[in-house]
């Protein structure tokens, strides 16, 4: 059972369940003395009147614990008639546990029980452990692991435990021996000694993780890739003649990592980060032309069709004057074009192709594909990834590229096996998104401030959450949202359009493209618009019942305003009442448009398995270590892989024997963050 429940199945395992926090047990309280506000208690007392009450699921075994001072309810829901056969009235107990208030009455379910002997001695700091309630009903309690764990050090010594850091490192960064760390994390002496045991433990833990971002990347700077050679006709021409603006010189110091990376002969694999409207795709075009300047074919994957039409149309725009032909791949291209398309990338006369995930297909093949570019990798498997690689004798150059700002301590753990750049400037003349927080009462104000900067010629998003698209009433309050609209701004003056995920794929293209052309003043949306719609006269973005969207998906949002030239703005609008949490991710949204302020402050708000969906991967998994509150050493551990990989590669040195073993037991968890 503790293998199905908890996932135990060795003395190893048994080890390794670490308790989440330790109870001072040195203390016992008379009943007449218990401070109601006190949230766990020790008492000692006489047990009498055991009975069962209710039936079925309702049943439940209540018994009275009383001293010279007062008397106490236990209570047990489950496992009743077994807790009934192993208790015995009026028999002297000690009792450990959590005080409920039911009525302004005292109790505690499912406390702790011990009989109280000459022989019993009054515990002092315990350890807690996770548990759950099918071993409860069990009887394996607390006490269950406390005892087994102890005896289980009873039986073993340093030896029998395999330590894992070399000598060297654990000089080096004070780390106490593996054995002693297991033995202080379950039964700590004092506070001291338990945070020696968990810094060590945490320590391991990353390091262990850096460890296999490290190889990874061994792995990467070994595998061949393509030369570019030079910087020709087409990267020259469109850099002196063809760009609209000049480039910021982060997009500069960007494109310089790009040529060395392509240069070496060894495949690049690099993430570029930039906050929305950074100039991402200006540096992925060019980046395009280089590939073709050295005689390649290049192409770029979006996500979704949306996007994947955007980059299309503004990629084509860009390189008109330049006669490079570009066509757009996806789902909805068949037939006679289709074919050609085809054709054209297996011979080689089509250069530079966007798509989506229909460039995946096993019947799309390139003569000799030299650089691809992936949008929002994130949203793509690392197995469909796989496939557009296949595709060549010799893997293509790789850049990702993502909107969604990634705290450092993030992209190390996520993002270590790449080499990362990132843009972090605004082109020139952007001015900053001014973020205004309403309530719903201020509605009317919100809606003529809209209405007088859509007069004023400007356009303006508004957003309805929308978590699952088949949800009934969020549906319902988006059609109800978009009659109240049609109220505030009348048919007969403005042209609304509507996008949402019911909709069939032609009917929201057309409503989107009336919005990207002008032709409508106001889109009504949901979230299908958080990326990739780049519409440059848009100024206002209100997001309706704020207080349902997270801090990066509200960034997100902000960043499809401020794309022009004029003053944009995003209003928040939110509910009569909100949760503390959701005020203060309204507060950060007015106090800052830095992206990866933003980022760091939903990291450590949320979590990075809620952030990036990396609960279900197996990445990011850690028992004691958590990367926002430990930094300081998931920087060190990167540190001191980096150093020992550096020095033995292969971890061939006898020291590093161990390590090598537990890293080939392990296997590889990385893939959710592996490129090629």
């Amino acid at each position: 059972m503790l293998r199905t429940e908890l996932g135990i199945s060795t003395f190893d395992d048994l080890l390794h369940h670490y308790p989440y926090r330790y109870s001072d047990r040195s203390q016992v309280t008379r009943i007449g003395f218990i401070d109601p506000r006190a949230e766990y208690v020790q008492l000692a007392g006489t047990l009498i009147n055991i009975i069962e009450e209710g039936d079925g699921r309702k049943k439940r075994l209540i018994a009275t614990l009383y001293d010279e001072t007062g008397r106490i309810e236990l209570l047990w829901f489950q496992g009743a008639q077994w807790m009934k056969k192993s208790l015995r009235e009026n028999e002297r107990y000690i009792v450990y546990g959590k005080l409920n208030v039911f009525n302004g009455v005292v109790n505690i379910a499912h406390p702790e029980i011990d009989l109280l002997n000459a022989e019993t001695s009054i515990p002092g700091r315990q350890p807690v452990y996770p548990t759950t309630e099918k071993l409860k009903i069990k009887g394996i309690t607390n006490q269950s692991f406390a005892k087994l764990t102890r005896a289980l050090f009873e039986k073993i010594s340093t030896g029998d435990v395999t330590e894992v850091l070399p000598v060297d490192i654990r000089e080096q960064y004070r780390l106490c021996g593996r054995f002693q760390a297991l033995r202080w994390l379950h039964f700590p002496d004092t506070e001291d000694h338990e945070h020696v045991a968990r810094h060590r433990m945490k320590w391991e833990e990353l390091f262990v993780s850096q460890m296999k971002i490290g190889r990874l990347r061994l792995k990467h700077t070994v595998q061949r890739g393509w030369h570019f050679e030079k910087v020709g006709d087409n990267f020259n021409g469109f850099f002196k003649d063809h760009l609209p603006f000049e480039l910021t010189n982060a997009q500069k110091r960007v494109l310089r990592e790009i040529r060395q990376d392509t240069g070496t002969g060894k495949q690049m694999n690099r993430l570029l980060q930039g906050d929305v409207g950074s100039g991402k795709t200006i540096v992925a075009l060019m980046s395009m032309l280089l590939a073709l300047d050295n005689g390649f074919q290049a192409c770029i994957m979006a996500p979704t069709e949306i996007l994947a039409q955007q980059h299309f149309f503004s990629i084509s725009a860009l390189l008109q004057e330049m006669g490079i032909p570009v066509k757009l791949l996806t789902g909805n291209v068949k037939g006679k074009v289709r074919k050609e398309i085809l054709q054209e990338l297996a011979d080689g006369s089509l250069r530079i192709v966007v798509g989506t995930h229909a460039l995946l297909e096993d019947n799309v093949q390139f003569k000799n594909l030299g650089l691809a570019v992936i949008d929002e990798q994130h949203r793509f498997g690392v197995g469909q990834r796989a496939r557009l690689w296949s595709k060549n004798e010799m893997p293509p150059h790789i850049l990702v590229m993502t909107a969604t700002p990634i705290p450092r301590t993030l992209a190390m753990t996520l993002y270590g096996d790449l080499d990362v750049s990132v843009i972090d400037e605004l082109p020139p003349g952007r001015q900053p998104i001014k973020t205004i927080f309403a309530r719903d009462g201020q509605r009317a104000k919100v809606m003529e401030f809209m209405r007088k900067e859509v007069d004023k010629g400007r356009q303006a998003y508004i957003v309805y959450p929308l978590i699952d698209e088949s949800e009934k009433m969020d549906y319902e309050s988006l059609m109800a949202g978009y009659e109240q609209v049609k109220m505030w701004f009348n048919e007969n003056t403005y042209r609304i359009a509507m996008v949402h995920g019911k909709q069939e794929a032609g009917e929201r293209e057309r409503n989107m493209q009336r919005f990207v052309k002008g032709e409508a003043h106001v889109l009504v949306a949901t979230t299908v618009i958080e990326v990739g719609v780049n519409v440059p006269n848009a100024s206002v973005m209100l997001i309706e019942s704020a207080e349902r969207f997270g801090l990066s998906q509200m960034h997100q949002l902000r960043g499809r305003v401020g794309r022009g030239a004029e003053q944009s703005y995003c209003i928040l609008l939110a509910g009569s009442k909100t949760s503390d949490e959701s005020y203060k991710r309204m507060q950060i949204m007015v106090s800052t448009t830095d992206g990866f302020r933003i980022a760091e402050e939903d990291l450590a708000m949320r979590g990075p398995g809620d952030m990036y969906g990396t609960k279900q991967s197996g990445l990011l998994k850690f028992k004691l270590a958590d990367i926002v509150q430990d930094s300081g050493i998931l920087e060190e551990t990167r540190l001191a892989a980096i150093a020992l990989l550096t020095n033995d590669p292969g971890l061939t040195m006898p020291n590093n024997q161990p390590l090598r073993y537990m890293l080939s037991q392990q296997g590889n968890q990385s893939q959710w963050g592996k490129i090629s």
